[in-house]
């Protein structure tokens, strides 16, 4: 599988991950998810490390995917079923994480 890197932004921080080829569209998908998540955390004043709010955003997201009733497959932002590979995903949040394990 071939792997490109794209260049986001989450949060007003750049990051740079790895991308299967055919993969822009999920990702960009994922990556609006989790902006939006954490910018409506950081916009409620509550918390203002970024690292919790990242694990904070992690969780709602996680909780939203947890109350989708078994039969309803993920779907990608075009509509269709998407698979997860969630092995795939743990790899581009160590590669993110860095040697240091902190994401910001």
């Amino acid at each position: 599988m071939t792997m490109k890197q794209i260049e986001v932004s989450i949060l007003g921080q750049s990051y740079v991950l790895g991308c299967p080829e055919g993969g822009d569209t999920l990702l960009q998908g994922s990556v609006k998810a989790v902006d939006r998540e954490m910018t409506a955390i950081r916009n409620a004043g509550k918390v203002k490390a970024r690292e919790r709010i990242a694990v904070l955003a992690a969780l709602n997201l996680a909780y939203k995917l947890e109350q989708r009733p078994a039969a309803m497959p993920p779907s990608s932002t075009d509509g269709e079923p998407a698979d997860i590979d969630v092995d795939a995903l743990i790899t581009r949040i160590d590669h993110a994480l860095g040697e240091h394990g902190q994401l910001l």
